[in-house]
């Protein structure tokens, strides 16, 4: 059995800051969840976690983005998207146009095609997420969600002081 991140902090507590730990489990709650939903992916719809992603963001905009602000968005590079970008209208899942305003930027979206398959890979994967917190009631969500917000808050306070 591998160990993870926070297993290891665990067997030395003493060496490791409450601050530290709770991190640990962020990110080995984060990585297990996330090696789940790419294999389920990969296994059911042959689609990578970046591309569920890319035709998640373009699914909320049906008139498309462009190339940066899908960047943005997804916060990767321009580089990365454009690779993703190529793939997808390879296989018929997107369409590319130039802008009418700015002949210089990009515009896709999804064609129907891509609108169809990406919205049962959806319907799927918002059934695995709930059957990956089956185990937590009403309350342990909400109550997760609350400290999850306070957490986030506390993490951009300290990027806005160190900013400052």
């Amino acid at each position: 059995m591998t160990l993870d991140a926070e297993t290891k902090a665990v067997e030395t507590p003493e060496d490791h800051a409450e601050e530290l730990r709770l991190w640990l489990r962020l990110l080995t709650c984060t990585n297990l969840i996330e090696s789940e939903i790419r294999s389920r992916l990969r296994e059911r719809f042959d689609v990578t976690l970046p591309r569920f992603d890319l035709m998640a963001q373009l699914d909320k905009a049906p008139d498309g983005m462009t190339l940066s602000d899908v960047s943005k968005r997804m916060m990767v590079s321009n580089g990365n998207v454009t690779g993703l970008v190529e793939r997808l209208v390879e296989s018929g899942h997107l369409d590319r146009r130039t802008s009418d305003t700015d002949r210089r930027v990009q515009v896709i979206r999804l064609t129907k095609l891509g609108r169809a398959e990406f919205r049962k890979m959806a319907g799927e994967h918002e059934t695995w997420i709930a059957d990956i917190f089956a185990d937590l009631t009403e309350r342990d969500l909400r109550e997760l969600m609350r400290l999850l917000a306070k957490a986030k808050g506390s993490a951009q306070n300290a990027v806005q002081r160190r900013d400052a």
